[in-house]
């Protein structure tokens, strides 16, 4: 019987900034079907390692989606 071990990589291209590639200055906290990109099902914000966002833009990212939550745009729970 052949053991597995657990530290299998897979070679995977790397993920490349969403926002680096299409040279996002701003992102808009009005613009929900960007940031519903980056939103679980649950409605929780997806980790960069799962979105493949560079941090700083991860950042930028997360603030727009905490505003957009404010003003309405987004619900902070999904049914």
């Amino acid at each position: 019987m052949k053991s597995y071990s657990r530290n299998r990589t897979k070679k995977q291209k790397p993920k490349t900034c969403y926002f680096t590639v299409n040279n996002v200055k701003h992102i808009d906290y009005k613009d929900t079907d960007t940031l519903r990109r980056y939103l679980s099902s649950f409605g929780k914000i997806v980790p960069r390692k799962r979105s493949g966002v560079c941090a700083w833009h991860q950042r930028k990212l997360a603030q727009a989606i905490k505003r957009a939550r404010f003003m309405g745009f987004l619900p902070f729970v999904v049914k």
